[in-house]
C-alpha cells in the first residue's frame, strides 16, 4: 500500500472544499458558532467526501483504465480491498462526528452517504440525473452547515444554488472527457447520448446560470465589497470557460475546462469564506 496513493485516492482538494463549505454554511448563519462545532462539521464533510471519492474509484476501476489511467487503483498503488477498508473507516468516522453534533445532522450525513454509495454503484449511469446527484453533493455541505447551528439562512441557500449550478456545468462537460470509458458502464451522459456539442452548450448554460445566481446575494442582502469583488472575478472566469467550451468542445479542451472549473469553484468558496469573515 502506498501512502501517496491513499492521499491521491481521497482527492484532498475536493474533500477540503467540502469540509470548508460546511464551515462557511455554519459560520455565516451563526458567527458565534464554537470552534469545536465547526471542527466536527468540517471533519464530517471531509471524511464523508473522502469516502465518496474512494468508492467512486472502486466502482469505476475498469472505466478509469481508459479515462484516468493514473489513478491509484489502476496503477496498483492501492488494492481494491485496501480501498474498501479505508472507505469504511472514513465513512464510520464521518458519521460519528455528525452524530456528535445532533440527530438531525447525523440523519443528513447518513442520507447523503447512502446517496453517494448508490450513485457510484449504479445511479451514475442515469446521465443528467447522476450529474444532479453529484452537484447536490457539492451544494449540500452549505445546507449541512445551517443544520449544524440549527438555523435556516437564505444567503447560504443562494450560495448553495450557485454551487449546484456550477457543479452541473462541470459534470456535464466532464462527460465529454469520459465518453470512451463511460461506454463500459453504459453511462448515459449528455455527451454520449446527444453528442459533445450539445453537452458543451448545456454545460455553458449551467455556467452562465451560476453566474446569474451569484448576483442574487448582492440584490437581496447587504454583502461586503470583498465578496462582490471576488465573486465578480469568479463570474468572469466562468464566462470565459463557458465561451471556450462552446468554441472548442474537443475532449482535450473539455479536460482543461473541467480542471480549471474546479479551481474557479475554489475561488468562489474563498469569496464565500471572505463574506463570512469580513462581511457585516
Amino acid at each position: 500500500m502506498s501512502l501517496l496513493g491513499l492521499i491521491k485516492l481521497i482527492r484532498p482538494l475536493n474533500s477540503l472544499m467540502i469540509g470548508f463549505a460546511v464551515i462557511i454554511g455554519a459560520f455565516i448563519t451563526n458567527r458565534s458558532s464554537s470552534f469545536l462545532l465547526l471542527s466536527f462539521g468540517f471533519l464530517t464533510g471531509f471524511l464523508i467526501s473522502s469516502f465518496s471519492m474512494i468508492i467512486n474509484d472502486y466502482f469505476d476501476l475498469e472505466v478509469d483504465k481508459i479515462n484516468m489511467p493514473n489513478r491509484p487503483l489502476v496503477r496498483g498503488e492501492v488494492s481494491p480491498k485496501e480501498a474498501i477498508s479505508l472507505s469504511t473507516v472514513l465513512l464510520i468516522s464521518g458519521l460519528l462526528f455528525s452524530a456528535l453534533t445532533g440527530l438531525f445532522t447525523f440523519i443528513i450525513a447518513l442520507i447523503f452517504s447512502i446517496i453517494s454509495f448508490l450513485y457510484n454503484w449504479k445511479l451514475k449511469e442515469l446521465g443528467l440525473l447522476g450529474n444532479a446527484m453529484v452537484s447536490l453533493s457539492i451544494s449540500i455541505p452549505f445546507i449541512y452547515g445551517c443544520a449544524l447551528v440549527q438555523e435556516v439562512n437564505m444567503l447560504i441557500l443562494l450560495m448553495a444554488l450557485t454551487a449546484f449550478l456550477a457543479g452541473m456545468g462541470r459534470e456535464i462537460i466532464k462527460g465529454i472527457v469520459d465518453i470512451e470509458g463511460d461506454e463500459i458502464r453504459n453511462v448515459r451522459s449528455i455527451a454520449r447520448t446527444k453528442g459533445s456539442k450539445k453537452a458543451a452548450l448545456l454545460g455553458c448554460v449551467f455556467f452562465i446560470a451560476a453566474v446569474i445566481s451569484s448576483f442574487l446575494p448582492m440584490i437581496f442582502f447587504d454583502v461586503s465589497i470583498y465578496y462582490m469583488t471576488l465573486i465578480s472575478i469568479v463570474d468572469a472566469m466562468f464566462i470565459i470557460l463557458a465561451l471556450r467550451i462552446v468554441k472548442d468542445f474537443s475532449k482535450e479542451n473539455a479536460l482543461k475546462v473541467k480542471k480549471r472549473a474546479l479551481y474557479v469553484m475554489l475561488l468562489g468558496l474563498i469569496s464565500y469564506l471572505t463574506e463570512g469573515v469580513l462581511g457585516g
